[in-house]
């Protein structure tokens, strides 16, 4: 694993988070709705991923993803003119060009330049990193970190054993240049084997691969030890690059992927349950979307306090993992 940062003396000039927000769709589907026309239940689903319901977004996603971004705005107190650059991590949308920030540019009023990421559900962590550079640069000062993501949109919903998982969300933050710690781990093994979605291959006369349009695939075994593996390996790397100690983390946000991967990465890091928030209970895995959403709970809720030491992990296809480790 990959650690990026300075020494520990020469990170205080990196990022911090001024402002979050968050959206979700108004429609909830339980685990008994799966009853009607899969071979489920609500026990089957929620002994193995912890998930109860999920929110599906029946408009267009970049509604969804404008909303987020003007709450984040407007927790920071700025407005859209006083962004300077907009980084949305999404795998999947209407759109397949423009990107999805340059839609959300315009709907939220901003004139800055935009860029989209594919990090799969480590995108806000890796698009995190980017701002993080970017600031240090000198290059801007506010920066709009977005996820927005609709998985319910990949997956087949005659597959039981993934259709149940996802739901869709959007959620940013508003990030400037400040004092605070901000240590990043970025990871790629190469796999496309375990985990992915195929692009549909459109319908041009000369194509000769055959291909057909497949919904999302995931070998939830190999996933499953990929992902406790390495989230325990990543944060594990960075307290000890950042000479912090695992106790002293005050908040272990991870990718709300499953409610057992989540445990089984506090047993190894030997941390108490309530420094481990989860909400996939409630919103099932929003792919990158998970973080930011997890985040902004705590920050509304009035959880966190200034100073609090966060540990952020995420992991996706790719198989990419990313870390960070910064001061809230």
């Amino acid at each position: 694993t990959r650690v990026r940062s300075s020494a520990a003396s020469d990170v205080y000039k990196s990022q911090r988070i001024i402002g979050t927000g968050s959206a979700v769709p108004d429609f909830i589907v339980k685990n008994e709705a799966f009853e009607t026309f899969l071979d489920t239940s609500d026990e089957w689903i929620t002994t193995r991923t912890g998930i109860h319901e999920r929110r599906i977004h029946e408009g267009n996603l970049e509604q969804l993803a404008a909303i987020a971004a003007k709450r984040a705005l407007e927790d920071a107190g700025l407005l859209p003119c006083d962004i300077d650059f907009i980084i949305c991590s999404n795998v999947y949308s209407r759109f397949m060009t423009p990107a999805l920030s340059c839609v959300v540019q315009g709907l939220i009023g901003a004139g800055c330049p935009c860029l989209d990421i594919n990090g799969a559900c480590a995108g806000f962590i890796y698009a995190l990193e980017m701002a993080n550079a970017y600031l240090k640069h000198g290059s801007y000062k506010n920066i709009l970190v977005l996820s927005a993501e609709e998985p319910s949109r990949m997956a087949d919903w005659t597959d039981r054993s993934t259709c149940v998982l996802f739901g869709d969300a959007a959620a940013a933050a508003v990030v400037t240049s400040g004092g605070f710690e901000c240590l990043f781990s970025m990871h790629t093994e190469s796999n496309v084997e375990f985990l992915h979605a195929y692009n549909s291959p459109g319908n041009c006369p000369f194509e000769r691969t055959g291909r057909k349009h497949e919904a999302v695939y995931m070998n939830g075994r190999e996933v499953y030890k990929f992902a406790v593996n390495a989230a325990t390996n990543d944060i594990i790397a960075l307290c000890s690059n950042a000479g912090v100690e695992l106790c002293k983390v005050d908040w272990f946000i991870l990718h709300q992927a499953n409610l057992r991967i989540l445990d089984a990465v506090r047993a190894r890091l030997t941390q108490p349950k309530e420094k481990f928030p989860h909400n996939m209970e409630r919103f099932g895995n929003t792919s990158s979307a998970g973080v930011p959403l997890m985040l902004d709970q705590l920050n509304r809720d009035g959880a966190l306090n200034r100073g609090d030491v966060i540990a952020m992990s995420a992991f996706g296809a790719g198989l990419t993992t990313g870390a960070c480790l910064m001061r809230w």
